[in-house]
């Protein structure tokens, strides 16, 4: 025989689970909280989208943000493969932050810019977003550049993907599009437009990457399209044949060959997604 007091107490404590579980999925969608990083990022996933964003705001080094970035140092060290003999064999560097702001932190090689790219999964269309910030403007020597970029991919002694990058020097203005093909060193400039550009204080770039075979990257400056480029895997740029890129993540990176005041130049924010309608 049933007892009904057990039959109304067994009810209850299913209604009870079935809610908690509900409030704890409903709480693990969205925007990510609970941790000191739920306000320095967005992350969402859905069918069509996958976003994140950042305004920097912990002191870092390298930059991480729970786990979200890898940085161009995790691409190995290697004399023979043309690492820095004064810097552990490094091939490049890395990107730190401090309060609303992220910036290179040194460049092993001479084409070793430091990089810091997302990581997980990330679709092959992608939009990356990042406002400039100069603490103070470079003179006289080249070069010194902020730097988006666009399908990377860091591994052993290689990162292969696509940068958009502009110098923030008034007396040595230029905007460019490059391939990275992989080894340390190896690059070509293949865009298309009018190079002679340069960012300060508050602009913002954004750089786009669609299309597989050819594929093709286009920068924006305050919202206007200043550069574009197509990608068959060519050769080019004095290198052989690469690419083109069909995968790879969103990120960020910098380059100063002159000096070593890296704090001087940077970015206050960043987004990226990999929605065709971003």
């Amino acid at each position: 025989m049933i007892n009904p007091s057990r039959q109304r107490f067994t009810s209850l404590r299913e209604v009870l689970l079935a809610t908690c579980v509900t409030v704890l999925l409903n709480g693990c969608r969205g925007q990510v909280t609970g941790n000191k990083y739920a306000d320095a990022q967005s992350m969402t996933t859905t069918a069509v989208a996958h976003s994140y964003s950042t305004s920097f705001p912990f002191r870092e080094y390298p930059i991480s943000e729970g786990g979200n970035w890898t940085v161009g140092a995790s691409g190995g060290a290697s004399i023979w493969a043309g690492g820095g003999i004064w810097n552990g064999g490094r091939l490049w560097g890395n990107v730190q932050t401090v309060s609303g702001f992220a910036f290179g932190v040194d460049e092993p090689t001479e084409f070793g810019d430091p990089t810091a790219v997302l990581t997980g999964p990330w679709g092959p269309t992608q939009t990356v977003t990042a406002t400039v910030k100069i603490n103070r403007t470079p003179q006289d020597h080249c070069c010194h550049e902020v730097e988006l970029r666009l399908r990377t991919t860091i591994s052993r002694y290689s990162i292969t993907g696509y940068e958009a990058y502009c110098s923030v020097m008034p007396d040595n203005r230029y905007c460019h599009i490059a391939r990275w093909n992989g080894p340390n060193g190896s690059y070509w400039n293949f865009e298309t437009g009018n190079t002679a550009s340069y960012v300060m204080n508050g602009d913002v770039l954004k750089a786009t990457v669609t299309g597989a075979n050819p594929v093709v990257i286009t920068l924006y400056k305050n919202g206007a399209q200043i550069l574009r480029a197509t990608d068959t895997g060519s050769a080019g740029g004095g290198f052989g044949a690469y690419g083109p890129w069909t995968s790879g993540n969103p990120g960020i990176g910098f380059y100063d060959n002159y000096d070593n005041n890296w704090s001087d130049f940077g970015f206050s924010s960043f987004s990226a997604t990999d929605a065709s309608h971003s």
